[in-house]
This record gives C-alpha cells, structure tokens and sequence, in this order.
C-alpha cells in the first residue's frame, strides 16, 4: 500500500518512546479530514493522551480501545464504521491502526533519528491493505539573519508557533555572532528555511552566497528593486533564481509584524509541499 508521508507532528511518537504506552496510526482516509495520513495519537498507561486527530471524540474511542489491550488491530471510525456513536466530521471516514504494546526500541530509534534532524522510517503494523509504514521528515527549522525590528520579529513569531528558529544578529547586538563579509558558523539542511533581513544591504554579500549554497530549502532577502537590481552584480543567475526577493507572500509589508507574518507564511507554504 501507499506509504505515509509525513512531517514532524510526532508528539505521539516522542510520548510514547520516553512513557510507553499504545500508539495509534491513521491508515486509511475516505473523504474530508483535517490530519495527513499517517497522523498518530500516543494514549500514555495513566490513560492521558498526546497527539490529536480529531475534535476530542474520536481521541477518547481510541484512549478506551487502547486500554483493552491485546493484539494490534485495525478498527473503522465515522462512515462505514459499526461505532455508530461516533460521528467524524464531512462524512468522513477513517481507519486506525491501534497498537496497543508497540515496539518501543523502534519507536525510540525514530525519535533519536528525528532528533539528529534525519528522515525516519517505522513500520507500524499489518492493515488489510498490508504493511503500513510512516516516514517521518525533521521539523522545519528557520534561520533569521537580520537587525532590527522585523528580524526579531519574525524570530519571535516562528518561535510562538513552536517553531525551532535561530536569531542571529551582528556582533555587538544583544549577544550577536555574525561579522560583516563572513558565514555564519551554521548549517542549513534540506528542512531549513534562511530568512535575511538587513536594510544595509552590504551584509548580505557573506550572508546570502553562504544560504544559497546550501540545502536551504527556502532562501528569502528583503530589499526593493534597487537591491535586488545591485544583487544580480555579484550573485550568480542560478543563486539569483534561487532567491526569494521580494520576501513573502505579501506585495507591500509596512510593519515588523505584518512582514514576520508575511514571511513565515511563505516559508511554511514551501516545507508543506515537502511534505507532498
């Protein structure tokens, strides 16, 4: 069958490799629904749960299956299922794979990939289509570059997302590393977003060969015409077509807030077709 690709909403996979407990797997979807396939659901021995799937009914069916214990099975919930008291919304269809004794050294070798910022593979069990295995991509990271108010902004935002995102800023402000005509000592990998944003445009001349030289997958710099202009003189054609400038989804962003949001909208927009 299909395999599940997936981005890093694995709160389940880490509550169960560090308390143990049931794992819960989305396998097949018929219609509407709000999560990926593949989207999991931890339900913890004190009977809690981490994860979501659905509006809170469909968790606690699945807390109480969970709970029964013995072999992992796969059960139907919504249209065509026998539960008929639980009700999914659009119509929808799903079913579950509920494991409730999954293999923890497996699951623990997933989250320590994951933490490594590697792709991960876990079989999760048997489905009447056959085995269903759930890949699992590192979490979008950003990388602000930048002073001044719409860096730290946009730093502020990717954080209160529960992004991870790195500041960094010129030496000299609040605890800054970066020097002028020099890379950071920072890798982007392929799920890293590197966002520039200097009004002094001569920063950029160690920032952005160094980004767009790397598997950043989004490379963006804020700057109008003119600097985009003066930047075709000393960046490559292909770095130039790799560039994102202007920045954001948004033509015209007057405020620090409004271009963060611009911004990160933007960068998020591109990881979720990594994601396919």
């Amino acid at each position: 069958m299909s395999e599940a690709l997936t981005d890093d909403d694995s709160e389940a996979l880490h509550a169960v490799a560090q308390h143990g407990g049931a794992l819960c797997t989305v396998t097949a979807i018929d219609g509407s629904w709000s999560r990926r396939m593949g989207a999991q659901l931890a339900v913890l021995p004190d009977g809690s749960t981490r994860g979501s799937l659905a509006d809170g009914c469909l968790e606690r069916a699945l807390a109480a299956e969970a709970a029964i214990g013995g072999a992992a099975r796969v059960l139907r919930y919504g249209e065509g299922s026998p539960f008929v008291d639980i009700r999914l919304p659009c119509g929808s269809g799903v079913e579950v794979l509920i494991d409730p004794a999954p293999d923890r050294a497996a699951i623990a070798a997933t989250v320590d990939a994951l933490t490594a910022r590697r792709p991960a593979t876990l079989r999760t069990g048997d489905t009447p289509q056959g085995p269903f295995t759930r890949h699992y991509l590192p979490p979008l990271r950003l990388v602000v570059c930048g002073s001044g108010p719409e860096a730290v902004a946009l730093d502020r935002l990717a954080r209160a997302q529960g992004l991870s995102a790195e500041l960094l800023l010129p030496l000299g402000e609040d605890g800054g590393t970066l020097g002028l005509g020099r890379a950071p000592h920072v890798t982007p990998d392929r799920w890293t977003a590197v966002a520039v944003l200097f009004h002094d445009h001569e920063w950029e001349r160690g920032l952005l060969p160094w980004a767009l030289e790397s598997q950043a997958f989004h490379v963006g710099a804020q700057g109008g015409k003119g600097a985009r202009e003066a930047r075709a003189g000393w960046l490559s054609p292909e770095q130039m077509a790799r560039l994102k400038s202007p920045i954001g989804l948004f033509a015209h962003a007057r405020t620090p807030s409004v271009l963060a949001l611009s911004v990160l909208a933007e960068i998020v927009a591109e990881y979720e077709k990594l994601l396919g």
